[in-house]
């Protein structure tokens, strides 16, 4: 029996893939780790937390009680290696890599970390031996309420990728204890409700209270008339109390952490208070404590939300700035070594008051003068940039920062005096430069700009694709680009294929492997290897079949968990993603409306059934993208009322869009659509996903499909729709009214969407969606790509005729698709930005 792979990071355990080759105490020793005691058989191993944890009959225990068992049973399995990777670390002490996000959108723990440490056949069939059925069970687990969309799921790929790659890395972020909401869909309307996903604990966390923090704020808050008020000038101080999840790299070798910080107060209650009878007011500090890592993105159009969204953001920065300088010093590490030990890297404006909190460490903690202190804070701290949407750079109010962080404005303020004293000098006489660069937005509500903060204090600001990372230098951030043209570059973003083909995606995972090995899975540019069986009769076959598969799988879960039926056989045409203006979920809407138009005249015309999947939440307060999804819902009521239509598309809006929904869907696709208007999309990262598990992609030359054109052939996708340029050049002229007036089909369209045809219970409700495309000049240019995007689609249809071609452009995207796996992503940060070294744990 083989008990090993070789792969690019050296020998890894392998499961043997028959129940008789293989004994549980045996691959513990795989992995190091001691005996563990068992509960009845050997193969019953998880039945010992029932009785012991829990203190239940294991035959009586709920699905949930289950869950845990099987859940603290892996636990049992990575807990030694988690620990040998910690002490190796303090042991070795290299440079470590700080990863600080807002966000990590890890979804489901058990099944990703099962097939890191190349468990799974053990724990399947120990299910089944038990009579539990392994998929039931692993519905059982919630997805983390950590993340919201594409950064918090960038930052648990980056996380996998370098615990998978060995690197010395700690992901830091905020425990909260509600995700952004649970989206229902209520007479077509989105309905927000309470995420609470811990309400019954995670199974994976370990609280860490001896390791805990303290938070100085500048102001203290009291709980008066069932609201909180902010009293100035008297200092108060949280507690920040971290909570580490293990992060396993695949082949259970290197387990890293992830560290939440939950925050509560330093005291309990004030017991006189409590003691006269006012029992709120005595709480009070408690509630205000823990209710800052109550909520992710909470509602910050009020000035309370504003506040609360500030001090989450600050309490972030300084709770993971306090715990790395406590590691340095700890090792007795010099701090003019801190940038050889610590790279962080800030996930977006988010973190940003790094900059000024570092700045107050090494000054008024370390007594560093102020050149030295800004050499090390520079050196340690680098920015990758998400957005070009001016509304996404975040802006704090003055106001905010006299009342809660006082020291840190008096810091900015210093850094800004002699950043534009340094503008002043290479740019003599240009002062409106000056004023586009100062970190302190004038005029109105002054504000702190935070992306220039995280510009000037930070050796390195990266883009996240090529075309992103052009426009920041060029266009968003263009003056600071040509003040310190050698901080800027670029790192396309990457997705692991461990979650996204491998786990996701089981038969496809294993047809490949059949192919070419098994390098792929930590190598992902082995996948060129299929691109000489894109012609191969079975190689077609085989992708056909686990498609097909997919399919059905994706299918069977819809009908049991909504009671929704489709059909495998049609083709699954797919948008998944945030629901918003410039990611054009309304264009591909009024596509499906020029279809439905084309099958009234015509129900006999000729084209393959397809069913248009939509998932997608859209922020409370954004009211025109609620609305988009109202007229998805509406437009998929009409279509399914009409009978003769139905039997050509189905329109299906999937509700709460997670990262469980997404490792179903995506593997089952057959049309990614990435159609965000030219120059928005930063990357995406759900093009990648969908390409690497055989999608055909229909989008724009935008983000990072551009890039997936490039290294698939754009004879190999269906690319549409203007160019960047062509959008920025033409905003001067524009005029929606013209392809109303000149193309028929899209004027037929907004007549029919307008005469409320989708709407006779709701007369005028979708007035808003004439002016945003008509009136108000179509800002994303819906109607200037329709036709293009229409021509596009036609042509998918055509290809989709021919299974055979289909299923060999399928092939050669998924064998182009190396690149954007996330170990090449994070390989470049360290080779150019981090520079840290692999530590391997013994």
């Amino acid at each position: 029996m083989s008990t090993k792979h070789h792969t690019a990071l050296g020998e890894i355990p392998v499961v043997p893939k028959t129940p008789e080759e293989w004994q549980v105490s045996d691959l513990l020793k795989q992995y190091g780790c001691g005996p563990i005691p068992f509960y009845g058989s050997e193969n019953a191993f998880y039945e010992r937390h029932l009785v012991f944890d829990r203190v239940i009959d294991p035959k009586v225990a709920t699905a949930r009680e289950r869950l845990e068992a099987f859940c603290h049973s892996i636990r049992d399995v990575l807990a030694q290696r988690w620990v040998l990777t910690r002490n190796t670390y303090n042991q070795a002490n290299p440079k470590r890599i700080y990863y600080l996000s807002m966000e990590f959108l890890i979804g489901r723990s058990l099944t990703n970390n099962v097939t890191n440490l190349l468990l799974s056949p053990i724990v399947q069939l120990a299910a089944k031996e038990k009579g539990i059925d392994w998929l039931d069970l692993i519905e059982e687990e919630p997805d983390a309420g950590l993340g919201n969309g594409g950064l918090g799921r960038l930052a648990a790929c980056f996380l996998d990728s370098m615990a998978t790659m060995q690197l010395p890395a700690t992901g830091y972020g905020l425990r909260y204890e509600y995700g952004m909401f649970k989206q229902s869909i209520v007479n077509g309307w989105q309905k927000e409700n309470p995420d609470n996903w811990i309400r019954s604990g995670d199974t994976w966390e370990v609280a860490r209270p001896t390791e805990m923090v303290e938070v100085q704020l500048g102001c203290s808050f009291r709980l008066i008339g069932g609201a909180f008020q902010i009293l100035r000038g008297q200092p108060s101080k949280l507690i920040g109390i971290p909570y580490d999840r293990p992060v396993v790299g695949y082949g259970g070798k290197t387990i890293n952490t992830l560290r939440l910080w939950a925050a509560a107060a330093p005291n309990y209650f004030d017991f006189q208070e409590f003691g006269t009878g006012d029992f709120v007011g005595a709480l009070g500090e408690t509630l205000e404590a823990e209710s800052l890592t109550r909520v992710l993105y909470p509602d910050d159009s009020t000035t309370i939300g504003q506040g609360l969204r500030f001090i989450q953001e600050y309490f972030l920065v300084a709770c993971s700035l306090a715990d790395i300088v406590r590691r340095f010093r700890r090792l007795k590490n010099d701090w003019e070594n801190f940038p050889e030990k610590a790279a962080i890297q800030l996930n977006d404006t988010h973190p940003s008051l790094a900059v000024a909190e570092l700045m107050r460490i090494l000054v008024d903690e370390a007594r560093l003068g102020w050149d030295s202190a800004w050499d090390l804070t520079k050196k340690t701290l680098a920015y990758t940039n998400h957005t070009l949407l001016p509304e996404a750079l975040e802006k704090w109010p003055i106001e905010l920062f006299e009342t809660l962080i006082p020291r840190h404005l008096e810091i900015i303020y210093e850094v800004n005096r002699r950043l534009l004293d340094e503008v002043r000098v290479r740019f003599p006489g240009e002062n409106e430069r000056v004023a586009r660069m100062s970190l302190v937005e004038e005029g109105g509500e002054r504000k702190i700009r935070m992306a220039h903060l995280a510009i000037v204090g930070s050796h390195s600001t990266n883009g996240v694709a090529a075309v992103h990372s052009k426009l920041l230098r060029t266009t968003t951030v263009k003056d600071f680009a040509e003040m310190y043209p050698e901080r800027f570059n670029n790192k396309t973003n990457g997705v692991t294929p461990r979650r996204w083909l491998l786990q996701a995606n089981p038969k496809l995972a294993s047809a490949i492997t059949d192919a070419i090995g098994e390098r792929w899975i930590t190598d992902l540019s082995e996948l060129t290897g299929l691109k000489p069986l894109a012609g191969d009769a079975n190689a077609r076959a085989a992708f056909l079949s686990a498609k097909r598969e997919a399919k059905v799988q994706f299918a069977n879960w819809l009908k049991t968990q909504s009671g929704q039926e489709v059909d495998p056989d049609t083709v699954f045409d797919c948008q998944i993603k945030r629901i918003h203006e410039y990611k054009r979920q309304l264009l591909n809407a009024l596509r499906i409306v020029v279809v439905y138009n084309r099958l009234r005249t015509n129900p006999n015309l000729e084209m393959a059934p397809r069913t248009f999947f939509f998932a997608g939440k859209a922020a409370p307060a954004y009211r025109l993208a609620k609305l988009i999804i109202k007229f998805i819902n509406n437009l998929a009521a009409t279509i399914e009322g009409d009978s003769e239509i139905r039997r050509k598309i189905r329109v299906i809006f999937l509700p709460e869009y997670n990262v469980s929904l997404a490792e179903r869907l995506i593997p089952a696709s057959d049309v990614s659509n990435q159609i965000s208007t030219a120059g928005y999309e930063a990357s995406g990262t759900s093009n990648m996903k969908f390409m690497m598990n055989g999608a055909l992609t229909v989008g724009t030359r935008d983000g990072a499909t551009i890039e997936m054109a490039e290294e698939a052939g754009e004879e190999n996708v269906f690319l549409f729709g203007l160019t960047v340029d062509q959008v920025e050049n033409s905003r001067d002229w524009y005029n929606p009214f013209w392809h109303y007036e000149n193309e028929p089909e899209t004027r037929a369209a907004l007549d029919l969407i307008f005469s409320d045809h989708f709407s006779h219970n709701e007369p005028g409700v979708f007035a808003p969606l004439r002016d945003t495309l008509l009136t108000s000049g179509d800002h994303y240019m819906h109607l200037a790509d329709l036709t293009s995007y229409c021509l596009a689609q036609d042509a998918v249809g055509k290809l989709y005729a021919n299974p055979a071609e289909w299923a060999g452009k399928a092939i050669l995207n998924i064998a182009s698709s190396g690149k954007f796996s996330s170990d090449r992503t994070i390989a470049e940060y360290n080779r150019d930005i981090w520079k840290a070294e692999p530590c391997p744990i013994p």
